[in-house]
């Protein structure tokens, strides 16, 4: 198991507190096999009818002190391992969400929802009980073994050796044949259970299509077939640990027997009292059953293994991308390129078809087209979020999904998602170490600034959750401001106005034009306001280009744009044609 980076440099960060749990965990077993002895040594001490109370008074004193003490032992340690593991999560699932927050279309390009899902849902989790349910109760157990095994050879050295074999069982040949077994069977039930994330997250993005289709009984189907297989694993996994259970169990008795036998034997020859022969055999139940959980611990090794490779991976990406990003930084100008493009989702009739198209830099593209043209697949293949089934997308030469995208594009959806959190945060979103006055400077440019300036505390104001305190042309100035701020040479803008009012509608228009007039635009609409301002405009129907041209170009040649525009426009613009 690759420990390296996810394992021991918190073990190294809280070696204290992992010492302490370590010490109270012994201390607790200890304190049992203490109570053990003392009953069994207070119980046959007693059946001799002593003559005076005081013959049994220090072993009674010593029962309620083990007994008050392993519970108050066991509080502590679980109090101590709980805070201690809670704390390790809580700077994992920070660094996870710091890996994965800046590089989420980079990671989509690489993963399916369904593997994130996993990773969030699953992976830091159950390191979890990486902790709690493999090492601290393994290395504990390794401790009073070695304890055992000195404190029997002070009796006697033959007993120790044959004891340490015995117990061996346990401690090793046990756990040995868990590992091999179950380690196919954890990672038959990982797999099975990750596709099962796939599937689902897939058929919820897909909903739609499975109901037009008619075909969701067959998911239905399959996934509960997958199911019933993931249950079948499950069950043999109870099985054999029912039988490996049952085999400590026999292991637990025969050495109970044995230390039985012994210490009768030791009675016998006069070397130790016959009380102790109960307490021997009491102590040694107690103890070794501390050693149960070590073939469960090892058993789940490999599930741990696979959880710690994921989340390696992720980093692995991270470092790259930031490299990326780094090699990315200065570049001011892009072009982007889609040669011979082909998409589409397995056996589904594509998307995009032979698709080929160059975007110089500084160049204003509209792209317009029905629903299910391929628009917004479109966008997703030139952020690099998905990669073409055929053909290339390059940026400046380079394969789309190969660079960091944030740092060359930005995005203005239908509805930029605003914190619950200050006006100036949700600016400086995704670069929290601007200057504010670069920030008023981007609010001022998007004609913000004197409104955020009335508001109660000023840039400081809390914007609610979802920006609901603004309106809806207000919020996307915002995300305008958060974009310039960003100061990519590319902006993607997909239905930005849509939902709003002609007016506000036509002001933001202005805006962003005027604001973006240096950079790349490629935007994504069904209507035709605004497009006497685009260096090109292409329809795209059934994933190929069905007209491209200017504004005045397609106004002089082509009767379908015409009438698309007379439709467009009363309502739009007020009747006006340009």
């Amino acid at each position: 198991m690759d420990k390296k980076k996810w394992i021991l440099p918190y073990l190294k960060q809280y070696r204290g507190s992992f010492m302490l749990v370590i010490f109270l965990g012994t201390l607790t077993i200890l304190f049992s096999g203490g109570l053990m002895f003392t009953s069994g040594y207070l119980i046959s001490k007693a059946s001799t009818r002593p003559e005076s109370i005081l013959m049994v008074y220090v072993p009674i004193v010593g029962v309620r002190t083990f007994g008050i003490g392993r519970a108050v032992l066991s509080y502590m340690e679980k109090l101590t391992g709980h805070q201690f593991v809670l704390r390790i999560l809580s700077e994992m699932r920070v660094r996870l969400y710091k890996i994965i927050e800046p590089q989420a279309l980079f990671l989509r390009s690489c993963y399916g929802t369904g593997d994130i899902l996993g990773v969030l849902a699953d992976d830091i989790e159950h390191l979890q009980d990486f902790y709690l349910k493999t090492l601290f109760p393994s290395i504990v157990s390794l401790v009073i073994y070695a304890m055992i095994l000195i404190g029997s050879g002070l009796f006697s050295l033959w007993f120790s050796f044959l004891l340490g074999l015995i117990v061996g069982l346990l401690i090793f040949v046990g756990p040995i044949f868990s590992y091999i077994y179950m380690r196919k069977k954890n990672e038959q039930f990982k797999r099975g259970k990750h596709r099962l994330y796939q599937q689902l997250t897939d058929a919820v993005f897909g909903i739609s299509d499975w109901l037009f289709s008619g075909r969701y009984m067959d998911f239905i189907k399959r996934y509960e077939t997958q199911q019933l297989e993931l249950q079948e694993i499950e069950s043999k996994k109870k099985a054999f640990i029912n039988w490996r259970d049952l085999f400590n169990q026999v292991i637990l008795g025969v050495t109970v027997i044995f230390s039985i036998y012994w210490a009768n034997g030791m009675t016998l020859k006069g070397e130790i009292p016959g009380t102790f022969i109960a307490a021997f055999a009491l102590v040694m139940l107690s103890l070794l059953e501390s050693f149960f959980p070590i073939s469960e611990a090892v058993s789940e090794g490999a599930s741990y293994q696979e959880s710690l490779n994921r989340l390696e991976n992720l980093e692995s990406k991270e470092g790259y991308r930031q490299t990326v990003e780094k090699k990315m930084d200065m570049i001011d100008h892009v072009s982007i390129e889609l040669k011979h493009v082909s998409f589409q989702f397995s056996s589904a009739t594509p998307l995009l078809n032979d698709f080929s198209l160059k975007i110089d830099p500084g160049e204003k593209i509209a792209i317009l087209g029905p629903s299910g043209a391929g628009k917004s697949t479109l966008l997703k293949l030139i952020q690099g979020a998905l990669v073409p089934t055929s053909g290339e997308v390059l940026i400046n030469g380079k394969k789309a999904d190969e660079l960091f995208i944030p740092n060359i594009m930005s995005v203005l959806n239908q509805k930029a998602y605003l914190f619950h959190t200050s006006v100036l945060n949700n600016i400086k979103l995704g670069s929290p170490e601007l200057r504010d006055e670069v920030v008023y400077e981007a609010a001022r440019q998007v004609q913000l600034h004197e409104m955020i300036q009335e508001l109660p505390n000023g840039y400081y104001t809390n914007m609610h959750e979802t920006g609901q305190r603004f309106s809806g042309g207000e919020r996307q100035r915002i995300a305008l401001a958060r974009i310039l701020v960003k100061q990519t040479p590319v902006i993607i803008m997909d239905e930005p106005t849509l939902g709003l009012d002609p007016i506000t509608e036509n002001r933001l228009l202005e805006t962003i034009f005027d604001t973006f007039k240096e950079k790349t635009i490629i935007w994504v609409t069904h209507h035709l306001a605004g497009m006497e301002k685009m260096d090109r405009i292409l329809f795209i129907d059934k994933g190929k280009i069905t007209m491209a041209g200017s504004h005045q170009q397609l106004l002089e040649t082509e009767e379908r744009y015409q009438r698309l525009l007379q439709l467009d426009y009363p309502v739009k613009l007020g009747g006006r044609l340009k």
